[in-house]
């Protein structure tokens, strides 16, 4: 066995490719269409560095009132692809919810190694928690998302330990969701994506939420759509039942007639996961 009931390699990948059977070009054409539109007509700060690295910055979109909570999100693409340009739709909704919104760039597998993808979505928060008084936000209102590869990487965030590392509070997220997250990372050595992510043994033990503490006691959601594979929601409920065994506050739900892409249209106005990412601040 390679990874619990799967043998080859080929088995891994349909259960993990959700490209399969889509357009990438049109998918993301489209997101980049509708992240291009609303930069236009919002006040955004484009291209913020929040580290010494080119590929460390982030697009914050402004609310109109100051001091409004910061949701951070975290793309998806694997690790290895996508960047932070084509992901500014998700915004629109939290815009209008009075929630400004940092859309979070990370260098990508395999320019640099695994673990440097996770520490530098680290660095992203705890910046925006010591920088936030500046773009006009209360930095001691912060919550986080990800979808895919960043739903992995909102699940390290709550795995970090905040003070010990960056000298900043425990409770310094007010919520987090997670969306079409992988949260254990034993299938991907055996997988088409070995060659980008370049997993190590150690890699993967240190970097799956699956087998972290939780350090954050903030309420999470996990979600994943009801038309994905079963290996998406199978590790969504693994990981509730981890964070619930360590008394989190979480939540799991399958989101019916969505796969792994569509579910990012509840990011609209009004969409549930702008309700519940207002929710996260008392909204």
């Amino acid at each position: 066995m390679l990874y619990r009931d799967f043998t080859t390699q080929e088995a891994i990948d349909r259960e993990y490719d959700p490209m399969r059977g889509r357009d990438p070009a049109a998918l993301l054409g489209d997101w980049q269409a509708r992240s291009d539109a609303l930069r236009k007509r919002c006040r955004v700060t484009e291209n913020l560095a929040f580290g010494p690295t080119l590929a460390e910055c982030m697009d914050v979109y402004h609310a109109e009132a100051e001091g409004a909570p910061l949701h951070l999100f975290f793309h998806g693409g694997y690790w290895r692809s996508l960047g932070h340009r084509e992901f500014g739709f998700v915004a629109e909704g939290l815009l209008e919810a009075g929630i400004s919104v940092a859309v979070v760039n990370y260098a990508l597998c395999p320019t640099v190694a695994f673990g440097e993808v996770v520490r530098q979505a680290r660095a992203a928060v705890a910046w925006a928690y010591r920088h936030g008084a500046s773009l006009g936000v209360d930095p001691s209102r912060l919550s986080v998302s990800g979808h895919s590869a960043g739903g992995h990487l909102t699940a390290m965030l709550l795995a970090t330990d905040w003070q010990g590392v960056y000298g900043l509070p425990d409770d310094l997220l007010e919520g987090a969701l997670c969306v079409s997250g992988l949260y254990d990372l034993r299938p991907f050595p055996w997988s088409w994506l070995q060659p980008k992510l370049q997993l190590t043994g150690r890699d993967v033990t240190d970097y799956s939420p699956l087998f972290q503490p939780c350090r954050v006691a903030a309420p999470v959601h996990l979600v994943a759509g009801g038309e994905e594979s079963t290996e998406f929601a199978r590790q969504m409920h693994a990981h509730a039942e981890h964070l619930e065994a360590q008394g989190m506050a979480v939540s799991a739900e399958l989101s019916p007639g969505d796969d792994h892409f569509t579910i990012l249209d509840h990011y609209v106005p009004g969409g549930r996961f702008v309700q519940r990412i207002a929710a996260f601040h008392g909204g």
